[in-house]
């Protein structure tokens, strides 16, 4: 997970995770197999208990443009479903992608402050986030 993950940390566009933190959260996380080979990931965190959040998505390069994000989102939307969620968040670069999804944005702002507090801090770009914010009301 950590070498497929590694491209999109260096770039800022995904929050770095440690090796405790992704086996802390293992059971968070949706994986994509072709065969044996880890094509790509994301994960579902229940912030509260109506509000869920989309993420660590990444996929192979090489799969990218085959739905396979797509896929990874919706099975999170499901399980957000299953689980009784109301809404679940998206922060991203990729806001055209979520959009198609059924995302809509939203202020910043309206983000719970745990939130920004928990992770946004450990992010390379905070506290000039330029990511959007998303939410998909369930």
């Amino acid at each position: 997970m950590q070498r497929l993950v590694q491209p999109e940390i260096d770039e800022g566009i995904i929050l770095i995770r440690s090796d405790d933190e992704i086996s802390t959260n293992i059971r968070s996380y949706i994986l994509a197999f072709d065969d044996d080979k880890l094509i790509g990931f994301v994960a579902l965190h229940i912030h509260t208990i109506t509000l869920a959040e989309v993420r660590s998505l990444v996929v192979d390069t090489a799969y990218r443009g085959r739905k396979v994000g797509s896929h990874l989102v919706d099975m999170c939307v499901e399980e957000a479903e299953a689980l009784g969620l109301q809404k679940i968040l998206s922060l991203t670069y990729q806001q055209r992608f979520f959009e198609k999804l059924g995302f809509v944005e939203i202020p910043k702002e309206s983000i719970p402050e745990h939130k920004i507090w928990a992770d946004c801090i450990k992010c390379k770009h905070f506290p000039v986030c330029n990511e959007v914010s998303l939410i998909k009301n369930l």
